[in-house]
């Protein structure tokens, strides 16, 4: 019965897949695509017992053998970093993108995380499940999957309002730690296709995304998901349902006779993984609790751990050869999924570098040798070949070693009602990244039923329109010499500190960062794509004021060349000026109907 259901499984999704590459386009479909790999069975069997070994260093790291494809590139980070064609010109003029981290774990109405807490007692997401759905031993996280409709989800829609905001690529989550691949999956049966709304989001949000020539991207999550699910092998400690199990517990065979039959709850939740004392650093801890804390090899569990990580790898690999993204993206806290350290803990193995290996030598065919994709790791190490993120925080200084881009989020990570929304603070925060030579890509949190609330359409309609006056300073631009100038601060933490510039505050935007206040004493500089240096007034000055801007002065020794013109964006009329030794001096006109902040191009 297992295999006939295999069969229909496998041959239903066979035909999907026909359908999606006919809806992406001929392109679609790389000729280097492996079409005969089977993922194996889950193992059920360790023959090996190592217990939990608190140092990686301790383990050698796993050669995987999952199929790629052949070329220059290597599965080492020394061969794609050798081998790396360069930024692409299209990631240096966007600059600005749009995070799409959506899903069905936005039916919690609770913020990041919700199905991982939703078995956690006494969190609000435990909370809200119970008012909405019920207790998780009935109604468990694999049937919000398949009640999930998002009847208000126009991707068509959605992209237009994200274009008109600014934003010039999409970072769209494929799959995130909830283990459900938004997209028509040949490697994860608990799919959108297959269990839900039947849709394949990744196809649709695509083909959307090219109507308007903004980049495609996809970020995958499922790193470490094997030990984010172990709540869900507990049960309730209180109440009347104390005692009984949650879902991740039940097997195959449960599903007899229900809307799952013939879906493996292991597919979605994992195994439960048991060890009599997990200790790090001198600590003691549960395996629940790993996340951000803690690193080891799970040494009693080494089969599914290579077994894990390949289906890891082949998700995104069907993925490459199936949509063909301009991008990916994988989340985690480590150097490289799979390291052995925090968010990479469990195991020790080459699949994230394998992986990106394929991908590039994928290009290579679609491109040729001097190829526009590229990859992000989450907190990488400087490298060429491969970017990095700066989660709701950026660089001390300017930072040209790398690609990076900063991912931040307002509000949260889902969407949960109570949100504050206000353009300015995300204006502020776009400037701080770009001023250091980054990108910024905003997630903004769609409801449930997939639209934008009214606070966040809002938003991103102001956004758009200071994008519309002062995109110039941002799309295409460097950082210039320095990335700011401005009141400097203490440290209340380390008040022995020299003072520094104040800056944005860090974190998801809320209301502490719509209420921040800058001064007309605080700049940002870009250097744009004609050489001109954008200076950007993180406040709107009063009519007539007078601005000093001491980077731009003589003494700083900075410009090279004098100054020849200023203009003051979205203003007709040229503005009056003065170079001194100790400072450029700019008067503003005498009306200034401008919102958050001005920018003056200045040419020299």
């Amino acid at each position: 019965m297992r295999l006939i259901q295999h069969i229909k499984t496998h041959h239903r999704f066979n035909i999907k897949l026909f359908a999606c590459a006919a809806f992406l386009g001929c392109n679609s479909i790389s000729v280097a695509q492996d079409t005969t790999y089977k993922l194996p069975p889950i193992p059920t069997i360790e023959t090996i017992q190592l217990g939990f070994i608190e140092n990686p260093n301790n383990f050698p790291e796993e050669k995987m053998d999952f199929p790629i494809a052949s070329g220059i590139y290597k599965p080492t980070w020394e061969s794609i970093d050798k081998n790396y064609p360069g930024e692409p010109a299209w990631w240096r003029n966007g600059k600005f993108g749009i995070f799409i981290h959506w899903g069905p774990q936005a039916a919690g109405k609770s913020g990041d995380w919700y199905a991982r807490y939703l078995y956690k007692e006494g969190t609000n997401a435990y909370k809200n499940h119970q008012k909405n759905f019920g207790r998780p031993n009935k109604f468990g996280y694999k049937d919000v999957l398949h009640q999930w409709n998002p009847t208000q989800w126009k991707a068509a829609k959605l992209v237009q309002a994200y274009y008109d905001a600014g934003f010039r690529y999409a970072l769209v989550v494929g799959v995130h730690h909830d283990n459900y691949d938004l997209w028509n999956s040949k490697y994860q049966p608990w799919n959108s296709v297959n269990v839900g709304p039947e849709i394949d989001f990744l196809a649709a949000w695509k083909k959307q995304l090219k109507k308007h020539g903004m980049r495609f991207g996809v970020a995958f999550h499922h790193e470490y998901t094997w030990w984010w699910w172990q709540g869900a092998f507990g049960a309730d400690t209180k109440g009347a349902k104390s005692g009984i199990p949650y879902d991740a517990n039940l097997t195959m065979a449960d599903g007899k006779g229900k809307w799952w039959q013939g879906l493996d709850p292991r597919r979605l939740y994992g195994i439960p993984i048991k060890y009599d004392t997990l200790v790090n650093d001198g600590n003691k801890f549960a395996i629940e609790d790993i996340a951000y804390k803690h690193r080891g090899i799970f040494g009693n569990h080494l089969a599914y751990a290579k077994w894990y990580a390949t289906q890891w790898a082949m998700r995104i690999k069907d993925v490459v050869d199936n949509y063909d993204p301009d991008f990916i993206y994988t989340d985690g806290n480590s150097t490289q999924p799979f390291s052995g350290d925090n968010s990479g803990s469990g195991y020790k193995a080459d699949a994230a570098a394998r992986i990106i290996a394929h991908y590039y030598n994928q290009a290579i065919v679609r491109q040729g040798n001097h190829f526009d994709k590229m990859s992000i790791v989450k907190f990488r190490p400087a490298m060429k070949g491969v970017a990095t993120t700066f989660e709701g925080t950026y660089p001390d200084t300017i930072k040209t070693n790398q690609m990076w881009m900063g991912d931040l989020a307002v509000g949260d990570w889902f969407y949960r009602p109570g949100f504050y929304y206000d353009a300015g603070m995300v204006v502020h925060a776009l400037l701080e990244y770009v001023c250091r030579d980054g990108n910024l890509t905003l997630c903004v949190s769609l409801t449930p039923e997939g639209a934008m609330d009214k606070g966040s359409a809002r938003m991103l309609k102001a956004t758009g329109k200071w994008m519309k006056i002062n995109g110039e300073g941002i799309y295409g631009s460097h950082s210039w010499k320095k990335f700011g100038e401005g009141e400097k601060v203490t440290d209340p933490e380390d008040p022995s500190a020299p003072a520094k510039i104040r800056v944005f505050p860090g974190d998801k935007l809320s209301k502490k960062h719509a209420v921040f206040k800058f001064s007309t004493k605080d700049f940002r500089f870009t250097l744009g794509k004609d050489g001109s240096i954008y200076a950007f007034c993180m406040t709107v000055p009063e009519p007539g004021e007078m601005l000093t801007i001491k980077m731009l002065g003589k003494d700083a020794g900075l410009l090279g060349k004098p100054i020849k013109s200023i203009i003051l964006l979205g203003n007709k009329q040229p503005v009056k000026w003065k170079n001194r030794q100790d400072g450029l001096v700019i008067y503003c006109p005498k009306k200034m109907p401008f919102k958050y902040v001005v920018c003056f191009k200045i040419k020299n």
